[in-house]
C-alpha cells in the first residue's frame, strides 16, 4: 500500500501568521541592507549588511512558509553572537543591545518552525523546536531582567577594608564651607550612620523653600550645598534668598528674601561663613604672607556672618543670626560686583559659585557666557575685606598691571579666562587655588591674546592677602573643546616614594583627566604627557598641537571611542549611531572643532563637572562622579553683522546655529545621541569611581543612576534599570563607610559602600536634585544627620523646592 504524502496543508490563520512573521524579518532585513551598505561606504563593519541580506532572503522564505528561511534566521542567530562576542567582549550592555532584539526573534522563529516544516513536507520537529524555543526564550528573559541590575565598570576585587574609628579630635564639628573644609574634603569625621547600619537611615524633617526651581535648560536650578554651624543650617535658593533652619527640626530660624533675577541661569551653590570671634589662623609655611586682621566688637550686628554672591552679581553679608544685612559691608551689606567690568549686561557677567572665605578676604570669580561674542566682560578675579567689603585686590588675567579697581576711563580687561567655579583655600600657605576657564568664545582662539593663552583651562595659585600670582598649571592649550577646569581642588596628603606625604590638590576636568599637583609649587605629582594632535581647518586658528594628558592618573569616562562602541536600545539605533560616527571626523579627546562635522567626547558638559571630588582621607580614596555625553560640532560661515546669542547654556548643548559674534562662524553643536535621545555611545552614561591614591588606580567603579524617571523621546520608563546616567552635583564620603550621591537623572539619594562601591541604601525624593549632600551631628541631640536639597534633575520637567534631612530611627 503506498504511503500517503505528507500535509503540507496550514489553516489560514498560520498562513497570516507566518507572512506576518516573514514580513517583520524582511523589514528588519532591509534596514540593515540599506543601512549597513550606507556604513560600509563610510569604512564600517561589514555585519549589518551581510547580515541585511541573509534576514532579507529568511523573511521572504518564511512569508512563502518555507523551513529554509527558520534555519537562515537561525545561522544569522549565530553568527552574529559570534560577531558581537568577537567586537565587545562579554560586557554586558554592548551584548544587550546586539543580542537581545535578535534572540526573541530566534525564539519566535524557533517555535513557529514546526509550521514552516509542516508546509514544507517536512518533520515539524515539535519537541526541538520548542526546546529550543524555550531555551531562547529563558536567555531573552535572562538578558531582559540583567538590564536591572547593575554592572560595574571595574568590579571591585578583593577584601574590603574595615572601618577606621574617628578620632575624638578631628570629628566633624560644624560644616563651614561650600566643601566642607577649605580644602574641599566633602568628608565628614562621623561614623553614627554605618554602611551597617544606613538600612534604617528615614527622614527626620523636611523643608520647603517656596523656591520652585523652573528651567528649560536656561531658567533656574536647585544646585546648593548648606552649611551647617552649631545648631543651624543654611541654605541658598536659586533666585538667591538665603534661609537658616534648625538643624534637629528643620524649624525656620529666618529667612530673608533677596528675589535675584537673571533672564537666564538662575542658581546659587552655597554660602560662605565667617566668625569674628573664633582664632585666625596665620600661615605656617615659610615665607609665607600674614593673614590680615578683621574684627568686630562684641556684642555688635553681624559678628558672625553669611557671605552670598547673587546671581545679577552683587556680594552680600548677612548677620548669621538673625538674617539682616550687615549695614557696614559695602553699601547697605552690599557689593556691587560688576564695578569696574564695563559692558557687562545680564547674562553675560553672572555669579554661580559659592564665595571663598580665605582668611579674612572673601575671595569671588565669575561667569561669562559662553559663546556669546568675543567682546565680553573679563573674567578679574577679586578679594574683599570680609568686614568693610572694601576692594583689597585684583587679579586680571589680561592686564596684571590692574591689581586692584581700574584706573579712571578704563575698565578690566576684556574676554579673558574667568573663574566660575568654586574655589580652595590654604591657611597654612595662605593661598587661594582657582580653577580657570577658557576666554570667551569658547570654540575659537584667533582673537585670544598671549595672557589668554597663558591661564585659559589652568589651576591657578595666588595669595589670599595679596592676590599675586604664586603659579599657574594648564590643562589645556588653546582650548576650543570649553574643557574649562570646572571644580574646586580638593586637598589631599600625597604619598612619596620611600615614605612620608606632600601637601597636593588634585581635581578633575571636562576632558575627563585627572591632576594631582603640589600646592606649593604646582608641578604635577603623576605623570603628564604632552601627546601629539591634530589641527582643524579654521583659518588663522593657532592651534596647540600637542595637549597634556594626565596619564598617571585613571582616566575617567575619556576613552578613544571606535564604531564598536556605538550603541542603541536595539540594533537599529545602533546602526543609525554607527553611520553617524563614521560621517565625523574624529580623532580623540582633542578633536578640534572645524567647518566639517566633527565629534567631541567627552563633550563640554563633562567628563567631571562643578560638583567636585569626595575624599576619604583614612583610607587615602578620591570619590569622582562624571558624565559622558559626547558633542558634534560644526562651525559654519555667518555674516559678518551676525547678532550676539541669549548666553544661556541650552544653545550649548544644541538648539541650532550659534552666532558667535565678532567671529566669522556660527557654531552648530548638539549632544551625540540616537533616535531614540539616548547617547550613542554604550553606557554607561555616569558613573562613581573610587581610586587608591596610594596605588593611583581604580578600586572600583559602579554605574550611577536608572532610568526610572527619564527614557527615549523624553517618555519616563518607570524601570528601575541602573544604566549609569549623566551625573551633576557632587558627593559627600563618611567615616562611617558610606559615599552619599544624589546628583543623578532619577529621583534618588543613594548611599554606597565606599570600599566596595555596592549600593546599600537609597530613598525617594519628590523630585531629582543637584544638590551637594552633606552631614552634620547636632550639638544639642549628638544625632548624625544627611541632608540634601531637592529642585529638579537637569533633565526633568518636575520641579520642586526640598530641604530633606535623614537620620537613624
Amino acid at each position: 500500500m503506498p504511503l500517503s504524502p505528507p500535509d503540507t496543508r496550514l489553516a489560514p490563520l498560520a498562513r497570516l501568521w507566518l507572512l506576518l512573521l516573514g514580513a517583520v524579518i524582511l523589514a528588519a532585513g532591509l534596514f540593515f541592507l540599506i543601512g549597513g551598505g550606507k556604513l560600509l561606504a563610510l569604512g564600517g563593519s561589514p555585519y549589518f549588511l551581510a547580515a541585511g541580506v541573509a534576514l532579507a532572503v529568511s523573511g521572504a522564505l518564511i512569508c512563502r512558509a518555507k523551513a529554509t528561511g527558520a534555519l537562515l534566521f537561525g545561522a544569522v542567530f549565530v553568527l552574529t553572537v559570534l560577531w558581537a562576542v568577537w567586537e565587545s567582549g562579554f560586557s554586558f550592555w554592548p551584548l544587550i543591545s546586539r543580542l537581545l532584539a535578535l534572540s526573541v526573534g530566534a525564539a519566535v522563529v524557533a517555535f513557529s518552525y514546526p509550521l514552516m516544516a509542516r508546509a514544507s513536507g517536512k518533520s515539524p520537529a515539535f519537541m526541538p523546536a520548542l526546546a529550543l524555543g524555550a531555551i531562547l526564550a529563558v536567555g531573552s528573559a535572562a538578558g531582559f531582567i540583567s538590564m536591572f541590575f547593575a554592572h560595574p565598570t571595574v568590579a571591585f576585587a578583593g577584601a574590603a577594608a574595615g572601618l577606621v574609628p574617628v578620632d575624638p579630635a578631628k570629628a566633624q564639628k560644624n560644616w563651614e564651607a561650600y566643601g566642607n573644609t577649605p580644602g574641599a574634603s566633602r568628608f565628614v569625621a562621623l561614623n553614627e550612620i554605618t554602611r551597617d547600619n544606613v538600612k534604617d537611615l528615614k527622614v527626620a524633617w523636611t523643608y520647603r523653600t517656596g523656591d520652585v526651581a523652573v528651567s528649560d535648560g536656561n531658567g533656574a536650578e536647585d544646585q546648593d550645598t548648606p552649611l551647617q554651624v552649631g545648631d543651624t543650617v543654611y541654605i541658598c535658593t536659586p533666585h538667591n534668598n538665603v534661609i537658616a533652619l534648625d538643624a534637629d527640626t528643620g524649624r525656620e530660624k529666618w529667612k530673608t528674601i533677596v528675589d535675584a533675577k537673571a533672564s537666564v541661569w538662575m542658581r546659587c551653590r552655597g554660602l560662605a561663613y565667617f566668625d569674628a570671634g573664633a582664632p585666625l589662623a596665620q600661615p605656617t609655611v615659610s615665607g609665607a604672607t600674614p593673614v590680615l586682621t578683621a574684627t568686630v566688637p562684641e556684642g555688635a550686628p553681624c559678628r558672625r556672618r553669611i557671605l552670598m554672591n547673587t546671581i545679577n552679581a552683587v556680594l552680600m553679608a548677612f548677620d548669621a543670626d538673625t538674617g539682616k544685612a550687615c549695614e557696614g559691608f559695602g553699601t547697605g551689606g552690599r557689593v556691587d560686583l560688576k564695578a569696574g567690568l564695563g559692558d557687562a549686561p545680564d547674562p553675560q557677567y553672572q555669579l554661580t559659585a559659592a564665595p571663598t572665605l580665605a582668611g579674612t578676604t572673601i575671595v569671588v570669580g565669575g561667569r561669562i557666557a559662553d559663546n556669546v561674542q568675543v567682546d565680553m566682560p573679563g573674567g578679574v578675579v577679586r578679594g574683599f575685606d570680609v568686614i568693610t567689603g572694601a576692594l583689597r585686590w585684583a587679579f586680571d588675567p589680561g592686564d596684571p598691571s590692574i591689581t586692584k579697581a581700574p584706573p579712571a576711563g578704563k575698565t578690566y580687561a576684556r574676554s579673558t579666562p574667568n573663574v566660575w567655579s568654586s574655589m580652595s583655600y590654604d591657611a597654612a600657605s595662605n593661598t587661594v587655588f582657582m580653577p580657570v576657564g577658557s576666554a570667551s568664545v569658547d570654540l575659537y582662539g584667533v582673537t585670544r591674546s598671549a595672557l589668554d593663552h597663558r591661564y585659559g583651562a589652568s589651576m591657578l595659585a595666588l595669595d589670599a592677602t595679596t592676590g599675586r600670582e604664586k603659579w599657574v598649571f594648564q590643562t589645556v592649550h588653546n582650548d576650543l573643546w570649553d574643557f574649562d577646569v570646572p571644580m574646586q581642588p580638593s586637598f589631599i596628603d600625597f604619598p612619596k616614594t620611600g615614605g612620608g606625604t606632600i601637601p597636593a590638590l588634585v581635581f578633575g576636568t571636562k576632558a575627563g583627566q585627572l591632576y594631582v599637583l603640589d600646592r606649593a609649587t604646582g608641578k604635577p605629582l603623576t605623570k603628564v604627557e604632552n601627546v601629539p594632535v591634530k589641527a582643524a581647518n579654521i583659518p588663522g586658528e593657532p592651534y596647540a598641537l600637542t595637549q597634556p594628558k594626565s596619564v598617571g592618573m585613571p582616566q575617567i569616562g575619556a576613552q578613544t571611542l571606535t564604531e564598536a562602541d556605538m550603541w542603541g536600545a536595539t540594533p537599529f539605533d545602533q546602526l543609525l549611531c554607527r553611520i553617524a560616527f563614521k560621517g565625523m571626523r574624529y580623532e580623540g579627546l582633542y578633536t578640534a572643532p572645524g567647518a566639517d562635522k566633527s565629534l567631541s567626547f567627552p563633550g563640554s558638559l563633562g567628563g567631571m563637572n562643578w560638583g567636585g571630588l569626595s575624599t576619604d582621607p583614612t583610607t587615602n580614596t578620591l570619590f569622582v562622579n562624571d558624565m559622558r555625553l559626547g558633542l558634534w560640532v560644526r562651525m559654519t560661515p555667518q555674516a559678518a553683522k551676525a547678532t550676539a546669542a541669549t548666553g544661556g547654556e541650552a544653545v550649548n548643548t544644541g538648539m541650532g546655529a550659534v552666532p558667535l559674534k565678532g567671529t566669522p562662524y556660527s557654531v552648530d553643536k548638539n549632544r551625540f545621541l540616537s533616535v531614540l535621545g539616548i547617547p550613542c555611545q554604550a553606557p554607561p552614561y555616569g558613573t562613581m569611581t573610587a581610586i587608591d591614591m596610594k596605588t593611583q588606580k581604580i578600586k572600583w567603579q559602579v554605574p550611577v543612576g536608572t532610568v526610572r524617571d527619564t527614557g527615549p523621546l523624553g517618555i519616563k520608563m518607570g524601570l528601575p534599570m541602573p544604566i549609569g546616567l549623566p551625573t551633576l552635583g557632587g558627593s559627600l564620603a563618611t567615616q562611617g563607610g558610606l559615599v552619599f550621591f544624589a546628583g543623578t537623572q532619577d529621583y534618588y539619594l543613594r548611599a554606597f559602600n565606599s570600599a566596595t562601591g555596592k549600593e546599600v541604601w537609597k530613598a525617594r525624593l519628590p523630585v531629582g536634585s543637584q544638590g551637594g549632600p552633606m552631614s552634620y551631628r547636632s550639638p544639642k541631640t549628638g544625632r548624625q544627620y544627611v541632608v540634601i536639597t531637592a529642585g529638579g534633575a537637569r533633565q526633568s520637567p518636575d520641579r520642586g523646592d526640598y530641604v530633606i534631612a535623614y537620620a537613624l530611627k
